[in-house]
């Protein structure tokens, strides 16, 4: 083994070691901050492992982590689940709102036809029509070229039609 290689597992057993004793010091205290400002320990639990990952990660061969570094990646980590839950309570309000409108219209087929569909056309179709992306982004969020995009959106769009006809059918009949 050479003396480089040996200087840098050094460096490494000591970086775990500042790591471990800041996590020591400061993992109680950290807990217990998310906790008073979050609605259960789980959550205040996954929050304060996030704290250590980022802090891992920041923090470099020589650096020790203090318990004031903590807490201002703390901060930082509930402010984003703080934006996080907020946006995610004003979808789900808006789902809500949107279901609830929705009623018995032709909207409300639409949604039970879409429900009926694989999970792959469904997506590719929202990702077109609701959230208003192009073939190409459609193909960069889900790694594959435009041109399998837009075939399988061919695919979707029949086979939505498809159900739509038959559940008009299916009315026509009663």
């Amino acid at each position: 083994m050479s003396l480089e290689t040996i200087r840098k597992e050094q460096r490494d057993v000591d970086r775990e070691k500042r790591f471990l004793a800041a996590h020591a010091a400061g993992h109680d205290r950290v807990y217990r901050y998310f906790r008073r400002r979050t609605d259960n320990a789980a959550t205040a639990e996954d929050l304060c492992a996030e704290v250590f990952r980022i802090a891992w990660e920041k923090t470099g061969q020589e650096e020790s982590v203090s318990v004031m570094v903590l807490f201002g990646i703390a901060k930082n980590v509930l402010r984003n689940h703080d934006r996080s839950a907020s946006r995610s309570e004003n979808l789900l309000g808006a789902l809500q709102l949107e279901r609830n409108q929705a009623g018995d219209t032709g909207e409300s087929r639409l949604h039970e036809a879409l429900s009926r569909l694989g999970p792959d056309e469904r997506e590719l179709l929202l990702l077109t029509y609701w959230d208003g992306f192009s073939s190409s982004e459609v193909s960069d969020l889900l790694d594959t070229s435009a041109t399998a995009v837009r075939m399988r959106l061919h695919r979707a769009r029949k086979a939505l039609g498809r159900l739509l006809d038959s559940d008009s059918l299916s009315e026509g009949a009663k």
